[in-house]
């Protein structure tokens, strides 16, 4: 991994809005893993999160914008905003490998609790055959239940790569709640994405 400058992070989510948490895990795992770079992918509408209304996705990707401009190895995908109906990360990962070609190994960056839900995705047997995915979690945080995940999806032990990476509690939820209390949210977000919210009156209640 990272011998031939061909390996790319793919980093998926709502980034409603995006906070240093994100950016950590991605530039730990951009270490760790020696990639090319880490690529960021907003979610349109994701199928699990039907329920909540989430920001519209050109706030979302503006955010991305100012929070990532800084690091020469970060870069935006608008590639699942664009598109219409709900977000699945097989459609996603199949439409990159057409972009980056076969000979470029992917990698999709997830959490620990997130993984348990794989099982219950778009083709997941699809998913782990078209990249590897690589598993953020937590110092001292136990995978013992991984090897389960084999009877739902043979093969998947193998697609994992486990990255520790720092305890940040930081969460976007959380600063959605704090902006819409008048609470600070420094030091949570970039400041760029911090005036952002400011100026566009983001999250108000």
């Amino acid at each position: 991994m990272g011998v031939n400058g061909l390996e790319v992070g793919v980093f998926g989510g709502t980034f409603d809005p995006i906070h240093l948490g994100h950016l950590i895990v991605a530039e730990e795992v951009r270490i760790y893993l020696a990639l090319r770079e880490i690529l960021f992918v907003p979610a349109g509408q994701p199928w699990f999160k039907v329920e909540r209304q989430i920001t519209p996705a050109n706030h979302r990707v503006r955010m991305i914008e100012l929070a990532i401009a800084s690091n020469s190895c970060f870069h935006l995908s608008t590639l699942e905003v664009d598109r219409e109906g709900y977000s699945y990360t097989v459609d996603t990962m199949m439409e990159l490998r057409g972009v980056y070609g076969e000979e470029v190994e992917m990698f999709f960056i997830l959490g620990m609790d997130t993984l348990r839900g794989v099982p219950e995705w778009k083709n997941p047997d699809r998913l782990v055959r078209s990249c590897r995915l690589v598993v953020v979690t937590r110092p001292g945080e136990e995978g013992w239940w991984v090897p389960t995940l084999e009877e739902s999806i043979p093969g998947i032990v193998d697609r994992l790569l486990l990255v520790n990476v720092p305890e940040i509690d930081i969460s976007s939820t959380q600063v959605r709640y704090r902006v819409a209390q008048g609470m600070s949210i420094r030091y949570l977000v970039p400041e760029e994405v911090q005036r952002y919210i400011q100026k566009n009156g983001l999250y108000q209640p």
